[in-house]
């Protein structure tokens, strides 16, 4: 399928407003730069309430955002990280997309302001997110959610650092999560895949910037190939959360995400896939810019979520 107009607008406008690439400026200004933009993340919609609270954190205050689409107790929840490369991005700019989720899929969305790499690389953004998790599971009861569906979810370095704690609570024994959603997820760091090279270029994210964020994000050797940081390098994946794994078809991405759901099937979790055909990375929180994509989108993630509780 061809690249959807609305992307291909939205492409073209990106490249006229001439952003510099993240190493052309420093992180304090690439940050600002890439700050949400209404007119592509589109308007949050109404939702029944949502908590700012702040918790402790292995290093850190984390402040974090507790979304309820009803008033109903006992609702599954998902614990969700947003994306940005681990570098740059902010709850601000996932606000559409979680309210949107939390209202077609009946449940409770727990977003966190894990901190970012460079200042703060791996492991400290992936500790901050398995502490929220954590934080979810033993105050179950306070927030009045049903703690046998719990789930993790996240987009792009947000489905990253979702696998990755979803690897962790198996490991550790934590919970079972009921659900991890993985939307177009950067699992490795293999720069020869054929979608890093197909793609590399002319669809938003670059096979050149998605080295440099790695780079940032796991600073040691040692870490490359460590499956918190990058959970295709995990040897076995039995036991951990049924998963939806979505990816987008013009993306450096595409076959991160399509080898890790391969791998979770070869190792028996129960997998819903899908190619989102014409899209572009980042493409479910570009809700202003194809506004019935990501509501078909967010429709499809949601139901598979259910799908895999359940309900």
């Amino acid at each position: 399928m061809t690249l959807l107009p609305e992307f291909a607008d939205y492409l073209e406008l990106r490249s006229k407003m001439n952003i510099p690439l993240p190493w052309e400026s420093s992180i304090e200004e690439f940050r600002k730069l890439t700050l949400p933009n209404p007119k592509f993340i589109g308007i949050p919609e109404e939702i029944h309430s949502v908590e700012h609270r702040v918790i402790s954190g292995p290093t850190s205050y984390l402040p974090i955002r507790i979304y309820r689409p009803n008033a109903k107790p006992n609702l599954p929840v998902m614990v969700y990280f947003h994306g940005g490369g681990w570098v740059i991005g902010n709850m601000d700019g996932f606000e559409p997309t979680v309210r949107s989720l939390s209202n077609k899929g009946n449940f409770v969305v727990v977003q966190v302001q894990y901190q970012k790499a460079p200042e703060r690389p791996f492991p400290i953004p992936f500790d901050d997110c398995y502490r929220t998790l954590e934080w979810v599971v033993q105050n179950a009861s306070t927030l009045g959610i049903d703690g046998s569906r719990i789930g993790v979810g996240g987009d792009s370095a947000g489905g990253n650092l979702a696998a990755a704690v979803a690897l962790k609570a198996r490991d550790t024994g934590l919970v079972e999560l009921a659900f991890q959603m993985l939307i177009y997820p950067c699992t490795g760091n293999d720069g020869n895949l054929p979608s890093a090279i197909n793609y590399k270029e002319g669809f938003g994210l670059t096979s050149k910037m998605m080295r440099w964020y790695e780079d940032q994000y796991a600073q040691k050797e040692e870490f490359r190939s460590h499956p918190y940081a990058f959970p295709a390098y995990s040897k076995d994946l039995k036991g951990v959360a049924p998963a939806v794994l979505a990816i987008a078809e013009y993306d450096t991405l595409a076959d991160d995400g399509k080898v890790f759901a391969e791998y979770l099937k070869r190792d028996g979790v129960n997998t819903i896939f899908k190619e989102f055909k014409g899209a572009i990375h980042g493409f479910n929180a570009l809700a202003g810019v194809a506004p019935k994509y990501a509501q078909e989108t967010q429709e499809f993630l949601a139901k598979s979520v259910n799908d895999l509780m359940g309900r």
